[in-house]
């Protein structure tokens, strides 16, 4: 199943600041950078199903499926061990890849926390949703009337 951020997400109740620190941190560096990989290359899902997203680099894009295929016939062939060129293979963007997996630790830890932080009283509010008191709200034709 695929890594997700919870439905109450930008959320930092009281006695969870470390894990939610960690957690915006963590989205907005590596996620986000591993997100900007994938648009590089092509693989990038579109929100809009049907929609097809092309490469926003070329040469990026072709060297990521050059670097695929060369791993592909290697796996195919015995050749000799280079680690240099594992690891770089080992970072480059793949078509199924979800950039939130980054953050996995940090997902848990932090829906770990508020689980039992939203649950206090002092956080409550947190989760209701937003009303505007009455005098606050736009009028409506009626009122405008008398």
């Amino acid at each position: 199943q695929p890594v997700r951020l919870p439905p109450y997400f930008p959320v930092q109740p009281k006695g969870c600041e470390q894990p939610s620190q960690q957690l915006f941190e963590c989205v907005a560096t590596k996620a986000t950078t591993k997100q900007r990989e994938l648009e590089n290359a092509g693989f990038h899902k579109s929100y809009y199903d049907g929609s097809v997203q092309p490469p926003r680099d070329e040469k990026y894009a072709k060297y990521v499926r050059e670097q695929q295929q060369q791993q592909q016939q290697v796996a195919g062939a015995a050749a000799p061990d280079k680690n240099d060129q594992k690891e770089e293979v080992a970072t480059l963007p793949r078509p199924d890849e979800n950039p939130l997996e980054q953050c996995t630790l940090d997902i848990l830890a932090y829906q770990h926390c508020c689980n039992r932080a939203l649950k206090k009283k002092q956080n409550w509010i947190l989760t209701e949703p937003f009303r505007v008191q009455k005098e606050y709200r736009y009028s409506t034709t009626q009122e405008k009337q008398h």
